[in-house]
């Protein structure tokens, strides 16, 4: 069963990190549901030719913060509850709150310009979606 995970060794950050942001984008966006069974860890440590012990942490993780559960003898499945899926868009739209803060930091801009930006690409969008 092949995850459709792609893990990359240039990646600066840990593979089990790079393993639980796409456990919970394929929860974001829907392709993983509530209550679905995903890959065992040993399937997809196969899958992804890691090591058990690097998709077992990843799994741990996305367990304590809530976005699976593991069940003796079932396996894990992602976890039941409305909010799992807006909680992690959540999260992700901070991220990228964060890096525009930290980009218009760079360029010298302050939170008025940044907020004036963002009014602007709001309201860009909104036309866009409009037509």
């Amino acid at each position: 069963m092949l995850s459709g995970f792609l893990i990359s060794q240039a990646d600066g950050r840990p593979m089990y990190l790079q393993i639980m942001e796409q456990v919970k984008r394929k929860v974001a966006v829907g392709d993983w549901q509530p209550g679905q069974v995903i890959p065992s860890i040993r399937q997809l440590a196969a899958d992804l030719r890691v090591s058990v012990i690097t998709v077992k942490r990843a799994y741990l993780e996305l367990e304590r913060e809530g976005v699976i559960v593991t069940q003796h003898g079932k396996g894990s499945m992602v976890a039941q509850g409305a909010d799992v899926s807006s909680r992690i868009q959540e999260e992700d739209l901070m991220q990228h709150l964060e890096r525009a803060v930290r980009a218009a930091e760079v360029l010298g801009l302050d939170s008025e310009a940044l907020q004036s930006r963002l009014r602007e690409v709001t309201a860009r969008l909104t036309k866009e979606e409009t037509r």
